[in-house]
């Protein structure tokens, strides 16, 4: 079972350092949204880098990165940050480190566009739209561990494929949940399994 963290925190270091690095960098933002507003202040996250609809915010392109590491409240931080200890550290040993991360920062950018995208779409156009967290790209994580599980079968035992399904059926249904971005979910979803697929052929590097 490859969801399951058997290491201590020296290994967990040496194993997973990209992993590491994004969870300090989730709870070094909070905090420093923390003490400058609040982590639920709209005008704070904007402040930080929040992806928004409105002038002057909108065609600031960095903020479709900066958003991945802000996150709105404790209990956001909190789900996000569990995934990215638990469930996400073995994609970071199947790809290699900067490979990982690459697909980690793609999923999140993609989920944060399509999130946008979406919503000025569907709604009038004074509603004010300010995205952050880490979701789009811990569901891209998913989707390169979904194609893992259809495509590359001896990579995963067969527990890790059940608890897979599982977990993604259980994100689909919270996604839904009043205040979540679901379009973030999806986006980076079906943006990390295609962004999987693309750089297993760019690398040509299969590791079990």
């Amino acid at each position: 079972m490859i969801f399951v963290r058997y290491e201590n925190w020296k290994s967990y270091l040496r194993y997973y350092p990209v992993t590491s690095l994004l969870l300090l960098a989730n709870i070094v933002m909070f905090l420093i949204l923390t003490f400058n507003g609040g982590s639920t202040n709209e005008f704070t996250l904007l402040e930080y880098g929040a992806v928004t609809n409105i002038e002057p915010f909108r065609s600031e392109w960095w903020r479709y990165i900066a958003a991945i590491f802000l996150h709105n409240g404790f209990d956001h931080l909190f789900f996000n940050s569990f995934a990215l200890l638990v469930i996400v550290p073995p994609l970071e040993r199947i790809m290699g480190s900067m490979r990982y991360a690459l697909l980690y920062l793609l999923s999140g950018i993609l989920g944060n566009i399509i999130s946008v995208a979406y919503y000025n779409y569907n709604y009038v156009n004074d509603s004010v739209v300010v995205l952050v967290g880490a979701s789009g790209a811990i569901y891209g994580v998913y989707g390169a561990f979904l194609y893992i599980a259809l495509f590359q079968r001896n990579m995963l035992d067969e527990a890790s494929r059940k608890m897979l399904f599982t977990l993604l059926i259980m994100g689909i249904i919270f996604s839904f949940a009043p205040g979540i971005g679901f379009m973030a979910h999806f986006g980076g979803l079906i943006g990390g399994f295609f962004i999987y697929g693309l750089m297993i052929r760019i690398f040509k590097r299969r590791t079990s």
